[in-house]
């Protein structure tokens, strides 16, 4: 099973099961909790599917390893290691789904020896199935994905998100990058309201770029290799090597785009996926102990 396709069938297996419990709940009225800020939302729907999604694997595969949005934001340590891992965010724009906005996703991506073997993510209202494997290339229900290529930065539709980090850093630097993109320039500027998705349609050649600081490792991990498979780049904001943990980077259709924007766009202080939490905090001023 060196090849993990196993696993890749199952994951594909129980998110779409999992999915029928997001769709069922979708236009009910939701019970929120807030978490980080007033735009960080949990529903119980978001716990329950990650129960479920979490207690399939495990019975099926008892000795890997999890990270799960819920159970990270619950107390649960956020540590990647070289043991088969599954990476999960059961509900990927939650703010879309207590407001009944159509782009909601469940992403799941399995990582070994840190480095991620295929990834998931399934846009349940939309019914439309992102996957990849490593080397083997990225899909969407089926067929075959290739990002479109572009190398002018001035010709691109470039996604990104607001995020929910809502102190003034945060805010100011997140909307002077929008600026600055835009007097580039680029086309134009989307945000579909989930990580997941909107690298995905860098993926499919719909966007060019996609850009994000202050997202987690559960909202990125299978959307990146889906975008490499599709012949994208990624990298983090600063123009480094992605580093999922971060809690930066850059999707693009190829390098001197993904450039481009590394060039314009700043970043805030974060305090990255796998550090202690007592540490620092993410936004601040200056990156402080609390």
């Amino acid at each position: 099973m060196s090849d993990w396709t196993d696993c890749l069938d199952f994951g594909v297996s129980i998110a779409k099961q999992a999915s029928e419990t997001v769709l069922a709940a979708f236009l009910l009225q939701k019970e929120v909790q807030l978490k980080s800020s007033p735009a960080d939302l949990v529903t119980e729907t978001d716990q329950r599917v990650e129960r479920i999604l979490i207690s399939a694997i495990r019975a099926r595969f008892p000795l890997h390893r999890f990270i799960g949005e819920e159970s990270v934001a619950a107390g649960e340590p956020c540590v990647l290691t070289d043991e088969p891992t599954w990476i999960i965010d059961p509900i990927d724009g939650t703010v879309n789904f207590v407001h009944r906005f159509p782009f909601v996703a469940i992403s799941i991506a399995f990582t070994v020896n840190k480095q991620t073997e295929f990834g998931i993510v399934y846009s349940c209202v939309e019914d439309k199935l992102f996957h990849a494997q490593r080397g083997r290339g990225a899909f969407l229900n089926g067929e075959k994905l290739q990002a479109s290529g572009q190398e002018d930065v001035s010709k691109c539709v470039v996604v990104t998100e607001i995020g929910a980090e809502r102190d003034d850093l945060a805010l100011s630097t997140m909307t002077s990058n929008i600026l600055r993109l835009l007097q580039l320039p680029v086309h134009g500027v989307r945000a579909l309201g989930t990580a997941a998705v909107d690298m995905c349609h860098v993926a499919t050649g719909g966007a060019d770029a996609y850009y994000h600081i202050g997202m987690h490792c559960w909202d990125i991990a299978a959307s990146a290799i889906i975008v490499q498979e599709a012949g994208g780049v990624v990298m983090d904001t600063d123009g480094s090597d992605f580093d999922m943990m971060s809690r930066r980077v850059i999707a693009a259709s190829s390098t001197s785009v993904a450039n481009s924007i590394a060039q314009v766009v700043q970043a805030f202080p974060c305090r990255r996926d796998d550090e202690d939490p007592t540490r620092c905090v993410c936004g601040a001023a200056g990156v402080k102990g609390v």
